[in-house]
């Protein structure tokens, strides 16, 4: 019997401690500390290589940040991949994080030598190239996850699996926004990461929708269960003058027939990381927000309205209570849903490499396939645009 009450509201314990490398997420990049920090509360990795940085000195001086040995430091991925495949005591996984257009080329060399691979969002740049890191995933056995730690908050696998029980009847709406506010005002010059996130050259078709659009359509999907079959979008720019859009907005058919919206900015002052998702069905709603992620609104139809808090028991399912760590009063953020996403990763890893098969439903991570979906909706929505925001296709079976 486990702690929390129940005997499934528990992982299994490691077998042993696993390998990762990193690439990308040298010294000033903020998404290899992201990732790192899921890494180490996880406890389920040690982190003994890196090519941290396409910058010969800053991938040095990030090794010894992050405790690399130097012979385990290297100038690019290529290297390390051959280098890595090579060891007795070579790395088990590789985290991609660099920007988008080295996911394809990175994820792939490493595949190709044998290596679990976990991957920055979007998965990649094109359609064409999402497709092929699915049919090299499928040839060589490898496992590819891409990251989407929103979804790994305790109270949105909570808000999943009370509509997989029929919690508010048939889903019939849901709208999804992420708001942000900083390509507001003129963008800063010195930086690396909004230059490249508005060339074309670099992030694909589109920038914002690309960028946090990714992360509504996962979350839609997600919480549903419900392919995403048509996409209308307008793409705008409502901040200051750029190449490309800062603001979209979609509407959507999902499969069941239901109509759905996202919304997303980066230009919208006073949001910082505003990720809110409503979903309504026949008997009832729910509706959670990124910066309140501890709560959960519940609403039967003419009935009181319910706050669901996270932690054990008092309405929390086995599947979410996997995700919670501390009592309540004591707060969990995105941090430990970093945590939560390396936990499972780590699990679906050690099992494929030890040959073991896992109960049904145990994990819920974001495999290849849906990683390329996340990249055909971008070009949909892309598609949309340019047509003058017609209904447009947007969900594969690759």
């Amino acid at each position: 019997m486990s702690v929390f009450g129940t005997d499934d509201a528990k992982y299994p314990p490691p077998s042993r401690r696993l390998r990762l490398g990193f690439v990308g997420g040298g010294r000033g990049g903020l998404v290899g500390e992201w990732h790192a920090s899921g890494v180490r509360l996880s406890n389920r990795w040690d982190i003994v290589a890196g090519a941290l940085s396409s910058n010969p000195e800053n991938a040095r001086v990030s090794a010894v940040d992050w405790g690399i040995a130097p012979d385990r430091a290297y100038a690019d991925f290529h290297a390390m991949a051959e280098a890595e495949a090579a060891r007795a005591d070579g790395i088990d996984a590789v985290t991609i994080c660099t920007p988008n257009w080295n996911h394809h080329e990175a994820a792939s060399a490493f595949m190709r030598a044998g290596i679990d691979v976990i991957l920055d969002k979007p998965m990649t740049t094109t359609l064409e190239d999402a497709i092929d890191l699915v049919r090299i995933s499928r040839k060589t056995g490898v496992f590819l996850g891409l990251t989407y730690p929103y979804t790994f908050h305790a109270m949105v696998r909570q808000m999943r699996h009370m509509v997989l029980a029929g919690a508010i009847g048939e889903v019939r709406q849901v709208l999804v926004e992420y708001a942000q506010d900083w390509a507001t005002g003129p963008g800063d010059p010195g930086s690396k990461g909004a230059a490249w996130r508005l060339d074309p050259r670099k992030v694909g078709r589109a920038s914002a929708t690309g960028d946090i659009g990714t992360h509504a359509f996962h979350m839609l999907h997600y919480v549903t269960s419900q392919p995403v079959t048509q996409v209308r979008a307008d793409f705008h720019v409502c901040g200051a003058p750029k190449p490309m859009e800062d603001t979209s907005f979609m509407n959507l058919r999902l499969g069941n027939g239901a109509p759905g919206s996202i919304w997303i900015t980066q230009a919208a002052p006073g949001n910082y990381c505003g990720l809110r998702v409503r979903i309504y069905g026949l008997e009832g709603g729910l509706e959670w927000n990124q910066e309140f992620p501890e709560h959960l609104r519940f609403n039967r139809l003419n009935a009181p309205e319910q706050v669901i808090v996270r932690g054990h028991g008092a309405g929390m399912l086995p599947a979410a209570q996997r995700l919670a760590h501390l009592p309540r009063g004591h707060g969990e953020a995105l941090t430990d849903a970093w945590g939560n996403l390396y936990t499972e990763l780590a699990i679906a890893i050690a099992a494929r490499r030890d040959g073991i098969e896992l109960p049904a439903g145990l994990l819920e991570l974001t495999g290849a396939e849906d990683g390329s979906r996340g990249v055909k909706f971008i070009e949909a929505c892309a598609d949309s645009h340019d047509a003058g925001g017609v209904w447009t296709d947007c969900w594969i079976d690759p």
